[in-house]
């Protein structure tokens, strides 16, 4: 992003010449199921026109289809979903506000619901990496478009993983902010007590840039919460992690020490307990908030049973089989589990763990779509719950030859400190 805005400043490119090599990357890539809608090259060239000159002008981006953008519909990865809306979310008129180029809706599994990104009756995207890895959900094709370079960044949600997840599997960053600093007016809710806009870009510096941006209150929103500190990231801080204490990679033992390689270079200050966290992440889909998913999507579901695809009815209807006394239990246990989380960090800055255990295929998902995907959230999915913020970012490859990445959790508002780390992180890996 920022190698762009200083050839915009040189005059060496302008934002018509980006909009034209966007569309000539994403036609390069042909048909790779990252696109659900796109606004034409006329109509791109119609925001060039009047774009404003704030802090990302000319950076193009991309939006997850269960996020508003004025002029293209919203499916949530389901056709009989559709509808137009009449204006942004107010992520995306924040962005475009701070004029950002709006390339088009991405892909996901449908309705927010699937951390593997094959749940979509658009297609199931591919990691960039190939050989039918599955390239993550349920942001998927928001992951897929800044990894392959056909835009600068984009925002996903994140309320199980799905903004970190993916990135792991494409080797980007993925920031998935304190719940409510980002607007979730204009998105659809997956769990809308859990919910968050999350953003892919290819370094914490971008992700702080975009950030920026759409941390702010909001009062359309009953979720916003007002923002707290900066988000910037400090290059000369250097923060003290905690290790896990126990993991489970799944019998994944390439991906068992790649991480290890990355814990050994860590600032370690001491350990963590995992099982806590692993409890708090197991209610979200096996617990009473599944009820919270049925409960938003409980009237579509009624009277259109058939065009939600099984896997996801299948999930979203366990919601029913719970009661409010089974609500008010969970919730008391979180509380406990938060309190014990919270004293983390009275003697740490994050918590590093990785991503994902371990890599699925496209055709390994198909096998045990439930199973799998469960998988896949075991360290991402207590993050809401518990009330922290995180980022994660590429952190190399298997001896095998499959993508790594960790993550880097803080309580809320940490965002400074997080990136910061992330920034650290990367800069060790790379040398």
């Amino acid at each position: 992003m920022r190698s762009l805005g200083a050839a915009y400043r040189s005059g060496a490119l302008t934002p018509h010449d980006v909009v034209d090599a966007v569309l000539a990357r994403i036609a390069e890539r042909g048909d790779d199921a990252v696109w659900i809608s796109r606004f034409t090259r006329a109509e791109l060239h119609e925001q060039v026109a009047t774009l404003p000159a704030g802090p990302l002008h000319g950076i193009p981006f991309a939006v997850k289809d269960n996020i508003d953008v004025a002029g293209l519909p919203t499916t949530a990865a389901c056709p009989a979903f559709a509808r137009s809306p009449a204006v942004d979310a107010t992520a995306v008129r924040l962005l475009r506000e701070a004029g950002a180029i709006v390339v088009g809706k991405t892909n996901l599994d449908q309705f927010a619901t699937g951390l593997n990104g094959t749940r979509s009756p658009y297609g199931a995207c591919e990691s960039v990496f190939g050989g039918d890895l599955i390239s993550g959900g349920s942001s998927s094709g928001s992951a897929v478009a800044v990894a392959a370079g056909e835009v600068a960044f984009s925002l996903g949600t994140d309320t199980a993983g799905s903004g970190r997840v993916p990135a792991a599997l494409n080797g980007i960053v993925g920031l998935k902010p304190t719940r409510g600093l980002v607007s979730t007016a204009g998105v659809l809710p997956a769990c809308r007590s859990l919910d968050c806009v999350s953003v892919f870009a290819h370094d914490p510096s971008d992700a702080a840039d975009v950030l920026s941006i759409v941390a702010h209150p909001d009062p359309s929103d009953a979720w916003s919460r007002p923002v707290r500190g900066n988000a910037r990231p400090d290059p000369l801080f250097r923060a003290r992690l905690l290790l896990p204490d126990e993991l489970d990679f799944e019998g994944d033992t390439a991906m068992a020490a790649a991480f290890d390689a990355v814990a050994a270079r860590a600032d370690a200050v001491g350990t963590a307990p995992v099982a806590p966290l692993r409890e708090a992440g197991d209610l979200l889909y096996t617990g009473p908030w599944v009820a919270e998913r049925l409960a938003g999507l409980e009237a579509f579901l009624t009277e259109h049973p058939d065009d939600v695809l099984p896997v996801i009815r299948a999930v979203v209807e366990q919601g029913a089989g719970f009661t409010a006394v089974d609500a008010f239990r969970g919730r008391h246990r979180l509380q406990e589990l938060r309190a014990g989380t919270a004293r983390l960090w009275d003697r740490a800055d994050a918590l590093l763990l990785p991503t994902v255990p371990t890599t699925f295929t496209r055709a390994q998902i198909a096998e045990q779509p439930v199973a799998r995907n469960l998988v896949l959230g075991r360290y991402t999915q207590f993050a809401n719950l518990l009330d922290l913020a995180a980022v994660a970012v590429p952190a190399g490859f298997t001896a095998d030859g499959r993508p790594v990445g960790v993550t880097l959790l803080g309580p809320a508002f940490s965002e400074d400190r997080l990136l910061s780390a992330a920034h650290q992180l990367i800069t060790r890996e790379a040398a």
